[in-house]
C-alpha cells in the first residue's frame, strides 16, 4: 500500500512537471529503507514513462516551447551524464546531504519568488 501511494503522489508532481522526485526519492529513503543511489536510480526509472506521459499531454496542449527545445536537451544529456558518473562515485552521506540541501534551497526559493499571474 505504502508503494501505491508514493506513486500515485509523486506521479501526480511528475505529470505537473514540479518533479516527482521530490516526493518519490525521500518517501523510499524514509518508508521503505532504500539507500540514497538506489532511491536516484528508482527514480529515474520511474520518471521515463512519467515524463513520457507529461510530454504527450502538454504536446497537445501546446504547453512546449519548440524552439527551445534542443538548446536545453542537449545540455541536459550532458549534464546527466556527467551527474551519475559523480553520484556513484560521491560518498552516500554526502550524496543524500547534498539532495537534501537542493531540496531546501528549492523550497526556499518557491516559498519567496514572486507567483506571475497566467
Amino acid at each position: 500500500m505504502k508503494l501505491i501511494l508514493i506513486g500515485i503522489f509523486s506521479g501526480i508532481l511528475g505529470g505537473m512537471g514540479i518533479g516527482g522526485g521530490t516526493i518519490l526519492i525521500p518517501a523510499l529513503i524514509f518508508f521503505l529503507n532504500l539507500s540514497q543511489r538506489g532511491a536516484q536510480g528508482a527514480n529515474l526509472i520511474v520518471f521515463i514513462p512519467t515524463a513520457i506521459i507529461a510530454l504527450i499531454i502538454h504536446f497537445k496542449n501546446n504547453n512546449i516551447i519548440k524552439n527551445i527545445i534542443i538548446i536545453i536537451i542537449i545540455p541536459g544529456i550532458i549534464g546527466s551524464i556527467i551527474g551519475s558518473m559523480l553520484a556513484v562515485k560521491i560518498d552516500e552521506t554526502i550524496l543524500r546531504k547534498t539532495f537534501g540541501v537542493f531540496i531546501l534551497f528549492i523550497g526556499i526559493y518557491q516559498f519567496f519568488s514572486k507567483r506571475e499571474n497566467s
